[in-house]
């Protein structure tokens, strides 16, 4: 057993790792330390524990030197933000999520607008909350010039006039560098939804004689049937569906709940996939998530999305889809067959009824193509 020098003062200066000893009364960081050395021998780097426990924590955080000679075998080199700037991202992140109660998706599109901003400004050893109008100006043109769409750079500038707002409020300049940048001109384009064939023909794709695509056919029910978000809808656990009131309830943005009656129809799927499919899923083990994987975890957003791409080209739908294509169809439907544009506001979680607003144009639009196609003076 090797001899190694303790940090603090035991019986003997040095002793072997023996635990049986008197070493149980030592601090739990000192036997962190020591299998950090051993791991730290076993990979051949030389390394001798400090002195202070300081100078310990310092050693925990080291960068790991194999990591290091592959960033700097790898050609192509990005430029990373300050740790300042990027202390400062943290700082305001951790604010909106307090006053706003914004998702973690919502969360992670901040931060990726923000450090790609740091990151544009570090070639210029600019640094983020110094930046001026004509800095930001100059980064949104290199951005557009690369292909960035009006969308993208209208959510990017929005991203960042609400961060430098944030740190003047906190008193770390006195100008908004932002506030003279006009938003660039975006259409507001209508989305695509299906017709309640091509609904019907998608809902009926998976083969329901397997668990799994019993499974996705319960999910694609309940999607249809409550206009959930995607991400709602992966994320749902048991505990959120109440059979005997037939309703679900779901924290959606904003940490905004609401209730969702189920229909006949979902409720029907819903109760056969978690009396027996699910639980061939699961084998023996255990998750809260309704609709889980084979691994036993949640399903990702991005898996599902396959699975209505898989779908739709066995159903036959040449539109081309989104994953909240069956969200999109479910407020169509609604207001189609005379639902309130309050209601449908309620259902599909909304904050601003203007966000409502946009499919009572596709309803119209509806209604247009209906009257061309059977009005004799169409």
């Amino acid at each position: 057993m090797t001899a190694i020098t303790p940090i603090c003062k035991p019986p003997h200066h040095t002793q072997t790792l023996d635990k049986s000893a008197t070493w149980h009364i030592w601090p739990r960081f000192y036997w962190d330390l020591v299998g950090l050395r051993e791991r730290l021998i076993a990979a051949h780097v030389t390394s001798r524990i400090p002195d202070k426990n300081a100078h310990a924590l310092k050693l925990l955080k080291a960068p790991d030197p194999m990591k290091s000679m592959a960033r700097h075998q790898n050609k192509k080199t990005t430029t990373s933000p300050p740790a300042s700037s990027e202390e400062l991202v943290d700082k305001f992140l951790d604010a909106i999520w307090m006053e706003r109660g914004l998702s973690v998706n919502t969360l992670g599109a901040y931060r990726a607008d923000l450090m790609t901003l740091g990151r544009g400004l570090a070639e210029n050893n600019i640094l983020m909350e110094s930046a001026e109008k004509a800095d930001l100006l100059e980064f949104i043109a290199k951005r557009v010039e690369s292909g960035a769409k009006p969308r993208s750079t209208a959510r990017q500038l929005s991203s960042f006039r609400r961060f430098f707002r944030y740190i003047m409020r906190e008193g770390l300049r006195t100008t908004d560098p932002t506030a003279d940048i006009e938003m660039p001109r975006i259409g507001r384009s209508l989305p695509q939804t299906l017709t309640e064939d091509e609904v019907d023909a998608l809902l009926h794709a998976p083969n329901t004689d397997e668990s799994l695509g019993h499974r996705d056919r319960a999910m694609l029910e309940l999607l249809y049937a409550t206009g959930l978000r995607v991400s709602e809808l992966i994320n749902l656990r048991q505990s959120q569906v109440n059979f005997n009131q037939g309703v679900l309830r779901i924290v959606g943005k904003g940490d905004r709940e609401r209730l969702i009656p189920l229909g006949d129809e979902s409720q029907r799927w819903l109760r056969d996939f978690i009396d027996g499919p699910r639980m061939e899923i699961l084998l023996e083990r255990q998750t809260d998530y309704l609709f889980p994987t084979r691994r036993g975890d949640r399903m990702t957003r991005q898996a599902f999305w396959h699975i209505i791409k898989r779908y739709a080209q066995k159903a036959g739908v040449e539109k081309k889809l989104s994953p909240h294509s069956l969200r999109h169809a479910f407020a169509t439907h609604l207001l189609n067959r005379g639902a309130d544009l309050r209601v449908v506001q309620l259902l599909l979680g909304h904050s601003d009824l203007s966000t409502t607003q946009i499919y009572t144009h596709v309803a119209r639009e509806r209604l247009k193509d209906l009257h061309g196609q059977h009005h004799p003076r169409g």
